[in-house]
């Protein structure tokens, strides 16, 4: 039989597995939810003068103009515990394309030994023969199917999907800082607005007590007036806590221990005001900028590469390899005798195992219908929650805006009271009743106004902004 020599054995091989890559090739999502007309045309929400369609700007927490703001959103961007965390899983990531991408560089490996080996039957005396070996080894893999190139393509578009989901954490910190320092304000300004309340009924309280020494009040004007300024009082507390918690959140967020929160910000009485109306764009915007949606599209990605993985197997892995070396006993160590070397192409196939090949490749593709359909879930719920976060900022828009009239309307009301009950033309009863429609009034004002801020907040979170200020 001729021997075949190792040219024509390296033609054979490649004969046996032709150039072109396993796999499918990645493209975008044809049938998609995102290419629909009803996910990239306008919100169906925005309607008035609360929103416009412009560019929403990156830094969407300088809208409301508030240097404070800005210092403490970079001081979380910079410091956050769960943002430090997503950065070195970003960087483990990195690592893991560097490892498949140094799969098709050369691989050398170093052996050497020495054996002690003494057959039973010779009765010679310890140690018997020694032998000793020294050789280096050298192959390349030829990817002929390319099987390390989608390798390489999965863990780049996993390291993708990883810089997506840090991006999402930087959204979020961003968002959590605004709404907490947001929180304190509104604490303090429903607190000043309460203490303003109680301010008033204890001048009410005086005058009943002026006029129960004079004869024209009773004990019980007195003690309902003292009644109405210990109710509203009693909810002085509460906004204490609120701010102190917010405060701890602040912190936390900040990459601080609670008790080291910033003390600057525990005087902020000025609920954030935006400079304007709310950028949104619109849906196609939307689904460019969600940081989910990029990391769900880039899932398909990958797991597309892995159908070229495991298709791979179906052929042959072939390399080129040599190796050289020294083995014999120790006197003749390092002659020409001991010398030897081997070169040729290198072959692996389990060929047997096509079925579970094939079971391996229908893994593969079935998980990347379920990222499609992940895919889908995740534009229609950033969809959702943004239309949902816009109909709601617009609906207590109105509200607060309605709260705000029958607050006004509640003032004159209370003054016109004062004034008549002053000149003895109306009795206590209805003073008490004026003012403390006015406290409740004031009350539902300050929290609606206050809700109102973390509407707003809530809008920019669902628009997605905000993480591009990692590229700064």
């Amino acid at each position: 039989m001729a021997r075949l020599r190792p040219a024509a054995a390296l033609a054979a091989v490649l004969a046996l597995s032709a150039c072109a890559t396993a796999g499918p090739d990645y493209h975008p999502p044809e049938n998609s939810v995102a290419v629909t007309p009803g996910a990239q045309g306008p919100f169906a929400s925005v309607n008035g003068p609360a929103f416009s369609q412009e560019s929403l700007p990156d830094r969407w927490w300088s809208l409301y103009r508030d240097e404070r703001l800005d210092g403490l959103v970079q001081q979380a961007l910079a410091a956050n515990a769960d943002l430090r965390q997503a950065e070195a899983n970003l960087e483990r990531a990195q690592a893991v394309v560097a490892e498949a991408t140094a799969g098709r560089q050369i691989t050398t490996s170093v052996t050497g030994g020495v054996d002690v080996s003494r057959q039973s039957q010779t009765g010679r005396p310890l140690p018997g023969v020694v032998m000793d070996n020294l050789g280096l080894a050298v192959s390349y893999p030829l990817d002929l199917r390319g099987k390390l190139r989608r390798a390489i393509e999965a863990s780049e578009a996993d390291r993708e999907a990883v810089e997506a989901a840090r991006d999402a954490v930087r959204v979020s910190v961003a968002g959590g800082t605004t709404r907490a320092y947001a929180q304190v304000c509104a604490a303090n300004y429903q607190l000043a607005v309460t203490q303003r309340v109680v301010a008033l009924q204890r001048q009410t309280l005086d005058a009943t007590r002026r006029l129960q020494r004079g004869g024209r009040g009773t004990a019980f004007d007195v003690s309902r007036a003292a009644a109405a300024v210990e109710t509203s009082a009693a909810s002085l507390p509460a906004f204490t806590a609120q701010r102190q918690n917010a405060l701890y959140l602040l912190a936390t967020l900040l990459g601080r221990a609670p008790a080291d929160y910033p003390r600057e910000v525990a005087d902020c009485a000025t609920l954030p005001r935006l400079a304007g109306s709310i950028p949104v764009e619109d849906g196609t915007a939307l689904i460019r900028r969600r940081a989910d949606i990029r990391q769900a599209e880039r899932l398909i990605a990958a797991d597309t590469a892995r159908i070229g993985v495991a298709t791979a197997d179906l052929y042959p892995s072939v390399s080129i390899g040599g190796s050289a070396g020294f083995s014999g006993q120790l006197e003749d160590f390092g002659s020409s005798d001991s010398f030897g070397f081997s070169l040729g192409p290198l072959l692996s196939w389990s060929f047997p195992n096509r079925p579970v090949v094939r079971a391996r490749i229908e893994q593969a593709d079935a998980a990347v219908r379920a990222d499609l359909a992940g895919f889908d879930a995740t534009v229609l719920e950033a969809l959702r929650q943004a239309e949902s976060a816009m109909e709601t900022y617009s609906r207590h828009r109105e509200r607060a805006a309605a709260l705000g009239r029958a607050r006004d309307n509640a003032a004159i009301s209370a003054a016109q009271a004062n004034k008549l009950f002053r000149f003895g033309r109306s009795d206590f009863l209805n003073l008490l009743s004026a003012q403390g429609s006015l406290a409740s009034a004031e009350a539902s004002h300050a929290a609606a106004e206050a809700a109102l801020v973390d509407h707003q907040i809530a809008v920019f979170l669902a628009l997605g902004g905000g993480w591009q200020q990692g590229a700064d």
